[in-house]
């Protein structure tokens, strides 16, 4: 198969049977994209806050989190085109070109893992996060929240979704192919790999960790030596990696670039390291041994981004290994779709 028909097979406008798609002017995204996705996110998070304060469980707010992101990917992939456009399922996904089956691929698998470990870990504790164990001793938490949590993070997912939304609703005419789309392609492929592998190596040694001591001291080992918050940086490549896989088969818009910063700001400044750190602050100053080994860890470790010094933990080049592994099977496999 030829390059540029293995990356992305189909280089038109999509036609519309119902209505003709806008011009992918920022105005026309607006209202081909944005506004439905935000639409979107909105009704399902009304859904889930309604199901959470039934269940006097506020942790349907991260249930939501990947479920809505994932659930938009494929609403805008493939049933817009069948509920408005009248095509069959298959000729749906027939239409769509290799590179955007590849992103439909890596958001669910993303999106899939990070449920699963949200639902498991809920399921095992039987309780609300401790997080918001705390807050809901305020009468009107179930009031507050859906103000200041469920709402504002359904316009947080409207950006962070642009990538694999944009393709599918705002009928792009892909350009031409860059010059150098293999090498982008390979760089999509490495740092999704990377992330993913950083966020499932994150999970499972911290809850190998918390089942071998009990949680009665940091895990301060494996990925955990490398940052202080692998997770979350695997999370900020898994959202890096799609406008470069896009900006590969030539179907980056400038606004997608939106999707993966909004991930970052959220995961920096509002729902992870942030307040993560803020909540282990205040957790740990009745376990004074856990608090001094916090703050220990706090000056020998960066919070996010690793330091120049890591390049000489074996745990950075594990996952940089399994990186090059993923581009390695990707290309072995892409023969297949």
């Amino acid at each position: 198969m030829a390059e540029q028909d293995r990356y992305n097979t189909h280089f038109s406008v999509r036609t519309d049977t119902a209505t003709t798609l806008s011009v992918a002017t920022t105005v026309g995204i607006f209202k081909t994209t944005i506004l439905p996705s935000f639409g979107f996110h909105t009704g399902l998070s009304v859904i889930a806050y309604g199901i959470s304060r039934y269940s006097d469980c506020a942790d349907g707010k991260d249930w939501l989190w990947p479920a809505s992101q994932v659930a938009n990917a494929w609403w805008s992939a493939l049933g817009t085109r069948v509920v408005y456009d009248g095509l069959s399922l298959q000729r749906a996904w027939a239409e769509t070109t290799y590179s955007e089956r590849l992103l439909l691929a890596c958001v669910t698998a993303w999106g899939a893992r990070l449920f699963y470990h949200i639902a498991s870990r809920t399921v095992r504790r039987g309780a609300d996060d401790p997080r918001y164990a705390a807050d809901k001793r305020d009468p009107g938490f179930w009031n507050k929240i859906f103000l200041a949590g469920f709402l504002p993070e359904a316009a947080v997912q409207t950006l962070i979704t642009l990538p694999f939304t944009i393709p599918f609703r705002a009928g792009l005419v892909a350009a031409p192919l860059p010059s150098n789309a293999k090498l982008m392609h390979a760089a999509a492929v490495f740092l999704f790999s990377t992330g993913y592998a950083l966020e499932v190596l994150a999970d499972t040694q911290l809850e190998d960790h918390k089942r071998k001591t009990g949680n009665i001291v940091l895990d301060r080992e494996g990925v955990w030596s490398i940052v202080r918050h692998p997770n979350y940086l695997g999370d900020a490549l898994v959202h890096f990696s799609f406008p470069v896989l896009l900006y590969s088969a030539g179907l980056l818009h400038p606004l997608a670039l939106l999707g993966p910063l909004a991930n970052y700001v959220f995961l920096r400044a509002i729902g992870g390291d942030r307040e993560t750190e803020d909540f282990q602050e205040d957790a740990y100053k009745a376990d004074p041994i856990k608090y001094e080994q916090l703050v220990q860890y706090r000056r020998e470790k960066n919070s996010f981004w690793p330091a120049l010094k890591e390049a000489a933990n074996k745990w950075t080049w594990a996952v940089v290994a399994i990186g090059a592994g993923g581009v390695a099977l990707e290309g072995s496999l892409r023969s297949w779709f």
